[in-house]
C-alpha cells in the first residue's frame, strides 16, 4: 500500500506555528507527485525533497532573494507585464510590508517544505527505532532537510521553528538560540550520514556545508540589525568544515563553467547539493533558465507550435551589477575576459553579422544574408549575461520561418509589450533598465541566461532534467577564502580565489586571470561573478555591509529591512496565542 503523506493546506501558511489556531483544511498529496513508489522511506522523503523546486521557484523564495538584492531588477514591462500587484517593485525598492505577496509566497513555501520533512521524520522515526538501517540514514537527511530549510527562514525572516511533533505547538527561535539550534540538528546526523547518494540527497558533505554557511554567518544572525563581529572561533569551524570538503578529493571544479547548469549537470564532478530532477516530471522545472529571457526567444524550436519553449521578459540585471564587470576588466569586454560572463552558441556567419552591422536593425532592410540556418535539434541560445540583439528562430504563419535544411536563425524580432519597436525591430537587450517609461520595455536590460532551456522541457517550463544547483565545490572555496581574509590570512584567501577563477579554462582564452591581490571588497565582487543567478546575492550583500547601499531605484537604507515582514497572514493566523509570533521591528 502507498504511503500517504498528510499535509495540511493551510498549514502550508501557519501549520508550523500551531495547529489549533485556526480550521485547517486537509489536502492529501501523494508521494507519487514526486516520483516515489510504494516503498515506505522512499514516498516518506519524496515530498520533501521534490517541493525542493516549489520552493525554490522563481515568484517564492528565489525570486524574493534575487530582487530584493543589487542583482536583479523587475519593472513593469511595458505597464501591461509583472506589475502583480507592485510586489516585485516594492521588494528591489526595500519598500516591504506584510502583506506583500512575494514575502508571503516565499515564507509559505519554505515553510510547508519544513512541514513535509517533519512529516517525513513522523514516518521514518519508528521504522528507524525498529532497526531499520536504510531508514535511519533517511532520517537523518529529513533532519539535515529541515536544519537546511530553517536556515533559509532564519536568513530571511529571522526565525526558526522547532517542532518535533505534528501535534505540538512550534517554539519560535531566535538569534543565538536559532543558531544553537541548527548546529545542533547538523551535528547530531554528521557522523551517521554517508557521501553515497549523489548530489541530489543530502550527504555528509553537504551537512559539513551546511555548518559552514551557518557559522560565515552567524555574526549577522546573532546581530541582524548591528555590526557584525566575525569571530575566529566561527572563521575556525569554516575553514575546518571546507578543508575537509576540499581535502576528500571528491569533487572537481568544472572546467565549463555552464556545463553546472546544464543538462545532465548531475553528473558534474563540482555539485555538492542540488534538487535532482532527472524524473523528467511535470513538477522538475526550467524556471531559473526561462524567467529572465525574452519572450521572442524560442529556446527549443524541435517542440514548435506543439509547445513555445519561449522566456517571460521578466527580470533583468541591474546596471549596478554589470558595472562590477565593467570594473574588473576595464577596457576588456567581460565576454573576452571572464568564461563565467559569456558563452556564444548562436554562431551566426560572419556575413550575416556584417549584413547587420551594414544596414538599419529593422526588418524592412533585411536581405538574404540576415539569417542562417540550423537543424532545430541543433539550435542552442547563448549563455551568461545576454546584451544587445538576440538571434534565435522566427515565427512565420503558424510555424517557425524554416531554410531547406533547418530553420532559419534571425536577429529575434521584438514581438511582446507596446514599445514603438513591436513588430517592427529587434530584441535589443539595453543597459538602461528601470522603473521609467524607457527602462521599463519588454527589451529593456541585459538578461540572465545562465541556465539551459533543459532538452527534455517541451514549453520550457516543465519537464526539465537539469538539477538545480544548491552548493557546489565553488562555493566551498570561496567561504574559505572568505573566513581566511577575515583572519587575516590574505595570502591563502587569494589562492582559493584563483583555484575557482582559473579553473574555468574549457574555452582557454576566456579563462579568468589570476588575481594579484584580494580585500573583502574585491572578495564581494568576485563572490558575484561566480554565483549570480543563485539566490545568494542577497545574504552576501548584508554579510558584506553592502544591503543599506543605493542602487538602481534603491535608496533605502534601513539595516530593518535586512530581514523580510513576517506575512500578516501567518501573524494573524497565531494571533490566538498572545506574544507567540511577534513581527520584526520595523514593519
Amino acid at each position: 500500500m502507498k504511503n500517504i503523506i498528510k499535509i495540511g493546506a493551510f498549514m502550508m501558511l501557519v501549520g508550523l506555528l500551531a495547529l489549533g489556531c485556526t480550521d485547517l483544511i486537509e489536502e492529501r498529496i501523494d508521494e507519487t507527485e514526486f516520483g516515489a513508489e510504494a516503498d515506505p522511506i522512499d514516498g516518506a522523503i519524496a515530498p520533501a525533497y521534490g517541493y525542493i523546486s516549489w520552493t525554490w521557484r522563481h515568484t517564492n523564495y528565489f525570486g524574493l532573494q534575487e530582487v530584493s538584492s543589487d542583482e536583479a531588477i523587475l519593472p513593469y514591462r511595458g505597464g501591461t507585464d509583472w506589475f502583480d500587484g507592485g510586489k516585485f517593485l516594492a521588494a528591489h525598492q526595500h519598500n516591504f510590508t506584510p502583506s506583500n505577496d512575494l514575502v508571503a509566497s516565499g515564507w509559505n513555501q519554505v515553510a510547508i517544505n519544513i512541514s513535509r520533512t517533519l512529516s517525513a521524520i513522523e514516518v521514518l522515526t519508528p521504522l528507524s527505532d525498529q532497526g531499520n538501517a536504510e531508514a535511519t540514514g533517511a532520517l537523518y537527511e529529513m533532519k539535515a532537510l529541515r536544519a537546511y530549510l530553517n536556515m533559509l527562514m532564519l536568513d530571511s525572516w529571522g526565525i526558526v521553528f522547532k517542532k518535533e511533533s505534528s501535534d505540538a505547538l512550534s517554539e519560535i527561535l531566535r538569534t543565538d538560540e536559532a543558531i544553537a539550534y541548527i548546529e545542533s540538528e547538523l551535528l547530531s546526523v554528521l557522523d551517521g550520514i554517508n557521501n553515497d547518494k549523489g548530489p541530489g540527497r543530502i550527504t555528509q558533505d553537504a551537512v559539513k556545508g551546511f555548518l559552514a554557511r551557518l557559522y560565515l554567518n552567524a555574526a549577522v544572525y546573532r546581530e541582524p540589525y548591528g555590526t557584525p563581529n566575525f569571530t575566529d572561533a566561527d572563521m575556525d569551524k569554516v575553514i575546518s568544515y571546507t578543508n575537509d570538503i576540499i581535502n576528500s578529493n571528491s569533487y572537481e571544479l568544472s572546467p565549463e563553467y555552464f556545463e553546472l547548469f546544464s543538462d545532465e549537470n548531475h553528473e558534474n564532478a563540482e555539485l555538492i547539493f542540488a534538487l535532482d530532477q532527472r524524473g523528467v516530471l511535470s513538477a522538475e522545472h526550467s524556471r531559473w533558465a526561462y524567467w529572465s529571457i525574452a519572450g521572442a526567444m524560442i529556446a527549443r524550436p524541435e517542440f514548435f507550435p506543439d509547445n513555445t519553449a519561449d522566456g517571460t521578459d521578466g527580470p533583468a540585471v541591474t546596471s549596478d551589477f554589470y558595472q562590477t564587470w565593467v570594473d574588473a576588466y576595464g577596457d576588456v569586454d567581460p565576454a573576452e575576459a571572464d568564461a563565467r560572463f559569456y558563452q556564444r552558441n548562436t554562431m551566426v556567419p560572419e556575413a550575416q553579422l556584417s549584413d547587420l552591422e551594414n544596414r538599419e536593425p529593422t526588418l524592412e532592410t533585411e536581405t538574404d544574408n540576415s539569417y542562417y540556418c540550423v537543424e532545430a535539434t541543433d539550435f542552442e541560445m547563448d549563455r551568461g549575461i545576454l546584451r544587445g540583439i538576440q538571434w534565435g528562430p522566427r515565427r512565420g504563419d503558424g510555424d517557425l520561418v524554416k531554410c531547406d535544411d533547418g530553420l532559419r536563425i534571425y536577429p529575434l524580432q521584438q514581438t511582446k509589450g507596446n514599445g514603438p519597436d513591436r513588430d517592427t525591430g529587434y530584441v535589443d537587450h539595453t543597459l538602461q533598465v528601470d522603473f521609467t517609461t524607457e527602462g521599463s520595455l519588454h527589451r529593456a536590460g541585459y538578461r540572465f541566461s545562465k541556465y539551459q532551456f533543459s532538452r527534455t522541457s517541451p514549453n520550457g517550463n516543465n519537464f526539465s532534467s537539469v538539477d538545480l544547483v544548491l552548493m557546489r565545490l565553488a562555493e566551498i572555496y570561496l567561504m574559505r577564502a572568505e573566513a581566511k581574509l577575515r583572519k587575516g590570512d590574505n595570502a591563502g584567501a587569494l589562492a582559493d580565489v584563483n583555484m575557482v577563477r582559473t579553473s574555468r579554462n574549457a574555452r582557454p582564452e576566456q579563462t579568468p586571470a589570476a588575481l594579484t591581490e584580494l580585500d573583502l571588497d574585491i572578495l564581494f565582487r568576485e563572490r558575484g561573478f561566480e554565483f549570480y543567478w543563485e539566490g545568494l546575492r542577497r545574504t552576501d550583500q548584508i554579510r558584506f555591509g553592502k544591503y543599506e547601499d543605493s542602487w538602481t531605484e534603491k535608496t533605502d537604507a534601513d539595516p530593518n529591512k535586512r530581514l523580510f515582514p513576517i506575512p500578516q497572514s501567518a501573524v494573524d493566523g497565531a494571533s490566538g496565542i498572545d506574544g507567540f509570533l511577534e513581527q520584526n521591528p520595523g514593519y
